[in-house]
């Protein structure tokens, strides 16, 4: 393998790096101990070897070109790689350590990770979490992240792909709206129910509701006067306050079930899932820190199967 860097060109692909996340090459030169124009120089030698802008210079800020910020996702990645490298080899990594940063959707980070996190830290205190909830999908190059929980995941040959559980799913009223009309008996039913439904923001598309009929899966578009999107905890306070029936997870609304703030109807036609799956990229070198949180996970997911 011939060599492609000398100790300069990395030494300016660090420099680099810092300027980006400090946001200035003052601030770059003090963490780093050198001077600002030597960090101006050291960019302008990297800017000079790719033949691109890096940066915006102005007399009062810097401003990373589009060229710049693909270039440092690139970067930062590869130099916390080799900072992780050195240090397992030289046996200073003994507990995980570093930001692990992680993308989450609304309702599940709530009532699943979030409760988690604490004792996360707790077993290993080195680790800083950056969790995201969004319902978005991500770019995990683009956006820098380690690792992605997503409900019904396509499959990915760039991604590893972890099993967390089936969601099992319930549909759900309050006592007062099923006083005044009375409960569904089957399925079939549902069309003289205010059904709330779940809009899929990226696509607007409804999510339909999922029953099983004489060991056979069914869907049914549940129609009615409320539509959510985005936010699943929406549809779950319209029908805690008696707007009509409402599909979601269990796990979400066990709360209100034990309480009897919510009821469960239809149990006959229930059994029906969705499956969360933990995703992280292909490679190599997998931090120490994801390592421990996708064990840790894999060990609390068995309480949420049961």
């Amino acid at each position: 393998m011939r060599r492609h860097f000398d100790d300069l060109q990395l030494g300016s692909i660090e420099l680099f790096c810092m300027a980006a996340e400090e946001g200035s090459f003052t601030a770059a030169a003090l963490a780093a101990g050198v001077t600002p124009a030597a960090v101006s120089r050291s960019i302008s030698r990297l800017e000079e070897r790719l033949a691109t802008r890096l940066f915006v210079r102005t007399t009062r800020s810097i401003r990373m070109t589009e060229s710049g910020r693909a270039y440092f996702e690139q970067c930062r990645q590869a130099l916390t790689q080799l900072v992780e490298a050195e240090r397992e080899v030289m046996g200073k990594q003994l507990e995980p350590t570093g930001e692990l940063r992680i993308s989450v959707p609304t309702t599940y980070g709530h009532y699943r990770i979030l409760p988690l996190l604490p004792r996360f830290r707790e077993r290993y205190p080195g680790v800083k979490v950056d969790i995201h909830l969004s319902n978005r999908n991500i770019d995990f190059v683009a956006e820098g992240y380690d690792l992605a929980i997503r409900v019904r995941a396509q499959p990915d040959s760039t991604l590893i792909a972890r099993h967390l559980e089936d969601a099992r799913l319930v549909v759900v009223a309050a006592p007062e709206y099923l006083a005044q009309i009375g409960a569904p008996e089957t399925p079939g039913d549902l069309e003289r129910y205010d059904c709330i439904q779940f809009e899929l923001p990226s696509t607007s598309r409804r999510i339909p509701w999922l029953f099983r009929e004489q060991g056979k899966d069914r869907e049914i578009l549940a129609a009615g006067n409320y539509c959510c999107s985005d936010d699943v905890l929406g549809g779950v306070t319209l029908a805690k306050n008696g707007a009509g029936l409402f599909q979601t997870y269990r796990f979400i609304v066990e709360k209100e079930l034990e309480e009897g703030s919510l009821i469960e109807v239809l149990q006959t036609f229930g059994g029906r899932s969705r499956p969360f799956t933990l995703l992280y990229p292909h490679g190599r070198h997998v931090p120490l820190r994801l390592r421990a949180f996708v064990e840790f996970l894999v060990e609390y997911k068995r309480q949420w199967n049961v």
